[in-house]
C-alpha cells in the first residue's frame, strides 16, 4: 500500500517541479485518492510535501538555470523585481499565500522567484499555508464527488482548465518579457523580446 502514497508523492512533485503550468498536482492527489480509495488526510499531507518539494526544486535550478538561457539585463529586471517584493516584508507573504488559494498556476510565481534569486524559504512557508489550504479543500471536494469519477475526469480539460494555462503562460510571458525596471522605476510600459541568449 505504501507505493501508493509514493505515487502522490511522485505525481506531484513531478507537477510542481517542472516549469511550465500544469494541472495543478491537487488533481494528482484527487486522482490517485478515487482510484486506490486512500484516506484523505495522508493523501493531502504527503501531496502537499511533494509540491512544495517540486517547488522548492523549482526555485533552485532555475535559479541557476535562467544565467545560461536568458540576456544578462532580463535576468537583472527580474532580480530588481525579486528585490521590490522582498522589501515589502509580510505584504509579500501575503501576497503569496492568497495567490496560493486561487485556482490559478503558481509556476510564474516560483519561476520568477527562482529568476530573481530569492531564497526558496523566503517564499514556501506562505505558499504552504495557501497550498495546504487549497489542496485540501480541492481533495475533499474530489471524494465528495468520487461517485462522479468518470465526470470529473471527463471535466479535467474545461474551459476552466483551459483557462488557467492561458492565464499562466500569460504570467510567464509578462514576467520574461516587460522591462520591470523601466515599469517600476520610470513607469513606463517597455516589451523586450530579445531575451534569450
Amino acid at each position: 500500500m505504501w507505493w501508493k502514497y509514493l505515487l502522490v508523492l511522485f505525481t506531484t512533485f513531478l507537477f510542481d517541479g517542472l516549469p511550465f503550468p500544469l494541472p495543478p498536482a491537487c488533481t494528482a492527489m484527487i486522482f490517485w485518492q478515487i482510484k486506490f480509495h486512500l484516506p484523505i488526510w495522508p493523501v493531502i499531507i504527503i501531496g502537499v510535501i511533494g509540491s512544495i518539494a517540486g517547488r522548492y526544486v523549482l526555485t533552485v535550478y532555475i535559479s541557476s538555470l535562467s544565467g545560461s538561457i536568458f540576456k544578462k539585463e532580463k535576468n537583472e529586471q527580474v532580480q530588481f523585481l525579486g528585490e521590490k517584493l522582498k522589501s515589502k516584508g509580510w505584504k509579500s507573504h501575503l501576497f503569496v499565500m492568497l495567490y496560493s488559494l486561487l485556482p490559478v498556476p503558481t509556476t510564474p510565481l516560483f519561476l520568477a522567484a527562482g529568476m530573481a534569486k530569492l531564497k526558496p524559504y523566503y517564499i514556501l512557508p506562505a505558499f504552504f499555508v495557501g497550498k495546504f489550504t487549497s489542496d485540501a479543500l480541492a481533495v475533499i471536494m474530489g471524494k465528495y464527488a468520487s461517485e462522479n469519477t468518470g465526470d470529473l475526469l471527463h471535466g479535467a480539460v474545461s474551459w476552466k482548465s483551459i483557462a488557467g494555462l492561458i492565464f499562466g503562460l500569460l504570467l510567464i510571458a509578462a514576467i520574461l518579457f516587460i522591462d520591470w525596471r523601466a515599469l517600476l522605476l520610470q513607469k513606463k510600459f517597455k516589451l523586450n523580446c530579445r531575451i534569450w541568449k
